[in-house]
């Protein structure tokens, strides 16, 4: 089966990974910019980790035959700088016109505050602006509430809900997301959702605008969770029609949208 896993953080996996990933079925790969583990200290080391995801990690994936995209932005877990994060969102424009990204991501709330927000908002203007995709990361908590934020400023800005994936639904908010039309991601990672978790929001919601995927990144965690999460749903007894638009047709159609996107 074809799969494309549309949030995986490559830059903390080893390449023994990219192998793994490859034999498991996935041909593409999406890494949103992330927190990578302590804050940065200037806008500088943002540059430089934004050239290591569009430069090295496209070609390490190439050598295992895997498409490698990226979306950039500054982070939720990192904007309460506000001097630090608009003087990125600013020297990141550049960037964005470089063949492996997509869009503006992983952008979104962190704690819910008034700088994310103010951060958050400045990303959301500069994909609209640029006709970007956008990949946004909801709070661990309160997550009710910052995906209601996210929500309302996506409706404000007049973003394309279609150009917009609302990332790491829980049962408590993938209604919302679907119903205000934009992309629902669900994340398979041993702090948010299980791969039965999964599969049942699925069996409960249906397929359209539904998207899988594994954050894998520098803590426990499995870059097949995707694969894994497919394989449950074949168990389950599920149309393979179903299962392929989960793991790669909606993830297709949604980068899609992205004329740099190249996967057939």
């Amino acid at each position: 089966m074809r799969i494309i896993d549309m949030h995986c953080h490559m830059y903390s996996r080893t390449t023994d990974d990219y192998e793994r990933m490859q034999l498991a079925g996935i041909e593409a790969v999406v890494e949103p910019a992330f927190w990578g583990g302590c804050d940065k200290t200037s806008a500088d080391s943002h540059l430089d980790y934004f050239n290591h995801l569009t430069t090295f990690e496209p070609a390490r994936a190439a050598k295992r035959n895997i498409k490698h995209y990226v979306v950039l932005g500054m982070n939720s877990k990192e904007a309460e700088n506000l001097d630090i994060s608009f003087e990125v969102i600013e020297r990141m424009k550049p960037l964005l016109d470089r063949p492996n990204v997509i869009g503006i991501g992983e952008i979104g709330l962190n704690l819910n505050t008034e700088n994310e927000i103010k951060v958050l908002r400045a990303q959301l203007e500069l994909a609209r602006q640029l006709n970007l995709l956008v990949i946004i990361h909801t709070p661990h908590v309160p997550k009710l509430e910052g995906v209601k934020i996210i929500l309302r400023l996506v409706k404000e800005l007049g973003l394309d809900p279609n150009l917009v994936d609302v990332d790491h639904n829980t049962e408590e908010t993938i209604e919302l997301t679907l119903k205000a039309g934009c992309w629902a991601g669900m994340t398979v990672y041993p702090t948010k959702l299980s791969p039965e978790r999964a599969v049942d929001m699925i069996a409960k919601y249906g397929t359209e605008r539904m998207l899988v995927n594994s954050s894998a990144d520098w803590e426990t965690s499995d870059p097949l969770s995707v694969c894994r999460t497919a394989q449950l749903m074949r168990s389950r007894g599920m149309p393979t029609a179903d299962i392929q638009k989960i793991v790669w047709d909606n993830p297709r159609t949604f980068c899609g949208h992205s004329a740099k996107f190249d996967v057939r």
